[in-house]
Parts: C-alpha cells; sequence; structure tokens
C-alpha cells in the first residue's frame, strides 16, 4: 500500500489507467472507460491530456519513463543482486506496461516505431551506465546490442502471446508472471557465459564489416583506455 506521501496525483492517476486498459483493451477503449477506472469524468481527463492521441503518447512517456528508472537504478546499484531480486519481486507491478508494450507492438503504425525508438534511446542511456559502472561490457555497436536485447525479450513476449489461445487483454497475472520467469534463465545464462565456446566466427565476421574496428577485443572503456 502506498504511503501518503507516494500516493499519485491525477493526472499520473490517468495515466497508469489509461496504460492498463489500452494494454486490456487496445487503443480504441473509450476515455469514459479509462475514466471509470480512474473516478473521474470523461471532461476531467480532457483538462489534463487535449486529446486522446495526446493521452496516448503521454502514456508511451510514462512507460519509457517507470521502465528507464528501474534500469538506471540497477545499473547504479551498489548490491546488483540484491536489486534485482526486488525488482523481480515487483513483476506483478510491471505487468500493466509489459501489456501495454506488447499491445503497442502487434497494433503496429507510427506510434508503435515512435514507442520502440524511445525506448531504444533510453536504453542506450542506462546501458552507458552499465559499462561506466562495470556491470556491462562495452559492444563495438551500443545502438545494434539495444535493438538485439530488445529483440529476444519484446520478441519472447510476443512469441509467448501469439502461442496462446486467448486475447492479449484476457491473460491473467499467472500467465505474464510465468512468462516473465521463463525468460529470465536462459537470457542471463546468454548474457552472463554467452553462447558460443570461442571466438571464430566474430573473428571471421568483424574484419569483413569496414564500419567496425577490425581487432578482437571491443572498445575499451574511460576507466580501461
Amino acid at each position: 500500500m502506498r504511503s501518503p506521501a507516494d500516493i499519485p496525483d491525477t493526472r499520473t492517476r490517468i495515466l497508469e489507467a489509461a496504460v492498463n486498459r489500452f494494454g486490456q483493451d487496445g487503443f480504441d477503449a473509450s476515455l469514459r472507460a479509462i475514466a471509470a477506472d480512474v473516478g473521474v469524468s470523461a471532461p476531467a481527463i480532457l483538462k489534463h491530456f487535449d486529446s486522446k492521441e495526446e493521452l496516448r503518447r503521454a502514456c508511451d512517456e510514462h512507460v519509457v519513463e517507470v521502465v528507464q528508472k528501474y534500469k538506471t537504478e540497477a545499473m547504479r546499484s551498489d548490491d546488483l543482486r540484491t536489486t534485482f531480486l526486488t525488482q523481480m519481486a515487483m513483476v506483478d507491478e510491471f505487468q500493466p506496461l509489459i501489456r501495454y508494450v506488447v499491445r503497442s507492438l502487434m497494433t503496429g503504425g507510427a506510434a508503435a516505431r515512435n514507442l520502440l525508438t524511445d525506448m531504444y534511446d533510453e536504453a542506450e542511456r542506462w546501458m552507458a551506465e552499465g559499462v561506466r559502472s562495470g556491470v556491462m561490457r562495452p559492444s563495438r555497436d551500443e545502438r545494434a546490442r539495444v535493438k538485439l536485447t530488445f529483440s529476444i525479450s519484446l520478441g519472447w513476449l510476443l512469441q509467448s502471446v501469439l502461442m496462446t489461445d486467448k486475447d492479449l487483454g484476457d491473460l491473467d497475472a499467472d500467465f505474464w508472471r510465468q512468462t516473465t520467469h521463463e525468460l529470465m534463465l536462459p537470457a542471463l545464462e546468454l548474457y552472463t557465459h554467452g553462447l558460443l565456446t570461442d571466438s571464430t566466427l566474430l573473428d571471421a565476421y568483424a574484419p569483413e564489416r569496414t564500419d567496425q574496428p577490425t581487432d578482437g577485443d571491443p572498445p575499451a572503456t574511460p576507466e580501461t583506455a
């Protein structure tokens, strides 16, 4: 339960309700339905957001901001293990955001592309924080690495949804909890230990990339330069 100091203002409550409602019902969900979830009137929403389109854009920003907050917290943590386990214990709280992102990707269009671009930009920032803190290795192509990690996590979520016989909005908390935990072990194993046993393929491919360094090591960090 939130303390009085943590109770969100009306605008934040509208955003949280809209993220949840759009994720559940799609972006055709009405302002009236969102207002009912918040306990306000539809005109009250328009006092904070000029239109439904502006509300959706604000939802995108809200989702990106929340993800950035927790990822940066982990990258800066002096006790990464505890921070990670604490955040994993909060998986139920993150479900509306996860469902919203999946809904946006499944809907497609310019809005989905803009959301992905914003998420890429923020991921580059928190990954750079991880490199600075020594949690992550540097990459020859940070943007490409961001896109790869997103393809793993978002691809996992999309395929999990598509493999069910239910509509996205009908998937319950147990589904999202199980899907998230099933992803964690193979993802962390891959990110921690890698997949290939040696650098044969990387050494063969990297020299062919004229836009990339040709040595066998990734670029140095400021600490190792």
